[in-house]
């Protein structure tokens, strides 16, 4: 791996994905036992009311075990290692990436019987099935399209992945897994600029 003046060589590009499916948030509470509103289950950036979403959804797209990630789609019986490749070299920024339609901020302003008109937000009420069938009443809200999100990626050098195969995976991943909750469902996305 080459170094200069002892950093590794980072490769930095910008990268915008736009959604083709809603996409939905269950910010999780701290526990199993408190229920959040649906407002609640929405990042917000500090001011409270632009919606956001996390850069580490983004990590957790690109490198998670336990759940679905991209790194199934290109690693086959190597992903794991690929999964940790992602996680390892690949950093995301900022923390909090603004949630954009049309290039404009997406803004909460309340729900009234559970629709933000102004904000294009739903709450989905549906009934999720736990193992053995025991039924999970979920409210969870959903973002209208058009959605998009901007992030920074940045890629450190190394042996096991490289640029081209973080862009295939983020494209792949886009059509088949996507952000948010409800992965493989909502929160689909292209990738509509990598500079």
């Amino acid at each position: 791996m080459p170094v200069r003046n002892g950093l590794p060589d980072i490769i930095e590009r910008t990268v915008m994905v736009q959604g083709f499916m809603p996409i939905m948030f269950d910010r999780y509470a701290g526990d199993n036992k408190t229920q959040l509103p649906p407002e609640a289950k929405l990042y917000y950036l500090p001011d409270g009311k632009t919606l956001c979403l996390p850069a580490s959804n983004v990590q957790s797209f690109l490198s998670a075990k336990n759940t679905t990630s991209i790194a199934r789609l290109v690693g086959g019986k190597t992903y794991s290692s690929i999964a940790d490749a992602f996680l390892s070299y690949v950093m995301v920024s900022p923390m909090l990436l603004p949630l954009t339609r049309n290039g404009e901020p997406i803004v909460f302003t309340g729900f009234k019987d559970g629709r933000d008109e102004a904000a294009g937000i739903t709450v989905d009420r549906r009934v999720a099935r736990l193992p053995k069938g025991i039924p999970n009443p979920k409210e969870r809200p959903t973002v209208d399209l058009p959605w998009e999100v901007t992030f920074s990626l940045k890629i450190i050098k190394n042996d096991v992945i490289d640029e081209t195969l973080l862009q295939e995976a983020i494209r792949r991943g886009g059509l088949a897994i996507g952000f948010g909750t409800f992965r493989g469902v909502y929160g689909k996305f292209t990738i509509a600029r990598w500079e």
